[in-house]
């Protein structure tokens, strides 16, 4: 009897010094290293890839942002601030219906088939508000000229940025709205235009954010 007491307080008591001697290391030591490498070998990435201006966190080069006027009394879809670069659709956001905002629960893509009918009208929609937005008294857009990924959302619906083809497209607009000649605006463009990554992943792309932040301290220099 006595042996069987002494075994089992033996069997918990080595139990329990596991527990400890796991928990201390799993628990604190290996998050407070994989914490700290990040830190100090991946601080922005860890950090969530943050974006400042003016000294502010403004969002993350990861996320992508909407760009839209106040709604008006009546109004349930805003419409585009014309004055900044634009980026993707977000028609895949939302729960209960097509929530083209990037203040969301969820995010997500619309799941519809390449033929399906309310997808094509997305396109035609959105093809049509593209030529319309970005023509100038001086420059006429073409349809051909619009790419996919200004007319179609990510996957995710969260997309960060734009084909340099889509912001060359709108660079008359921003720089007819903001007072400044295409050409100062073009070279923000092509100084915000990331080639593939290792120069063979990916396609070019502009990351939205950072195009409009350097643009608003473009204009507020002119």
């Amino acid at each position: 009897m006595n042996n069987s007491v002494t075994n089992t307080a033996r069997v918990l008591g080595a139990g329990l010094r596991a527990l400890l001697v796991l928990t201390l290391v799993t628990g604190v030591v290996y998050p407070l290293v994989v914490t700290g490498i990040a830190q100090g070998l991946f601080n922005n990435s860890a950090n969530g890839s943050e974006i400042e201006a003016d000294g502010e966190v403004v969002g993350s080069s990861l996320i992508g942002q909407a760009y839209n006027l106040p709604l008006k009394e009546g109004q349930e879809t805003p419409e585009p601030d014309l004055k900044w670069f634009q980026g993707r659709p977000q028609n895949g956001l939302g729960t209960n219906g097509v929530n083209t905002q990037y203040a969301l629960i969820l995010s997500g893509a619309t799941n519809r088939s390449g033929d399906n009918q309310e997808l094509v009208q997305w396109v035609k929609d959105a093809k049509a508000a593209v030529v319309k937005d970005n023509s100038t008294a001086d420059h006429r857009v073409e349809p051909s000229q619009v790419p996919a990924d200004a007319v179609t959302s990510s996957g995710s619906g969260l997309d960060p940025d734009i084909s340099p083809a889509y912001a060359d497209l709108q660079v008359h607009r921003v720089a007819e709205k903001n007072g400044l000649t295409p050409g100062q605006v073009q070279n923000l463009v092509d100084e915000h235009t990331e080639g593939r990554t290792l120069g063979f992943m990916g396609e070019p792309r502009v990351n939205v954010l950072e195009l409009n932040i350097a643009l608003k301290e473009l204009v507020a220099k002119s």
